[in-house]
């Protein structure tokens, strides 16, 4: 009997518990940030993926699969296909693009162009030595896919929307916070897609 009051009463302070370590990390992200140039406190509020991601509990517990089938399906209502019906664009400046981590920091003026990042998680051209690992290697992207009408639009909304394909994905929804515009993404995705681009020679 005291052993089933024991445990009834740990699960009942389970969700107080939840809730102060929520109510803690808030506290942190305000305390941690301030208003600077274009960087304003909005940046530190969540939206519903967010919150969801950022509680560690949910990137192990096979019970949130709904829960993440249904972030997803929120995310990919987002994507939006290019205006002009052109997915590829120039590899050349998606090369520039995603080779530059520059822009949307404070220090940046806002109408400054916003790069990729691409490189600080993929190996993308072999020429380039300098890259990180965090995501998977983009290195003979269409060579090894194809050029399918599918392979375009996944491709398309992946760079677009990452978490409409896994709610906790490491990649940032360049489309989604209008980090990149349309026709950078389609220049990045000549990069990976263009039979010309060097990287799928």
């Amino acid at each position: 009997m005291k052993k089933t009051i024991l445990i009834s009463a740990a699960l009942l302070a389970m969700p107080f518990a939840s809730a102060q370590a929520q109510s803690a990390f808030d506290k942190m992200m305000k305390a941690g940030f301030e208003a600077k140039g274009q960087a304003g406190l909005d940046r530190i509020n969540q939206d519903a993926t967010q919150k969801f991601c950022s509680d560690a509990k949910n990137l192990t517990d096979e019970k949130t699969g709904a829960k993440r089938a249904e972030i997803e399906k929120i995310n990919m209502a987002t994507i939006k296909q290019p205006s002009d019906g052109k997915y590829i664009g120039d590899w050349k400046s998606g090369e520039r693009i995603a080779q530059s981590g520059r822009g949307a920091t404070w220090t940046d003026k806002p109408d400054s162009a916003v790069g990729g990042g691409c490189y600080n998680c993929h190996q993308i051209n072999k020429a380039e030595i300098s890259h990180g690992n965090i995501g998977p290697s983009l290195w003979n992207y269409g060579k090894m896919r194809g050029y399918s009408k599918e392979v375009v639009e996944y491709t398309w909304g992946r760079i677009s929307n990452s978490k409409a394909y896994n709610a906790c994905s490491n990649m940032p929804r360049f489309a989604h916070f209008k980090l990149l515009n349309e026709k950078q993404i389609q220049d990045v995705m000549a990069l990976l897609l263009d039979p010309q681009s060097p990287v799928n020679k």
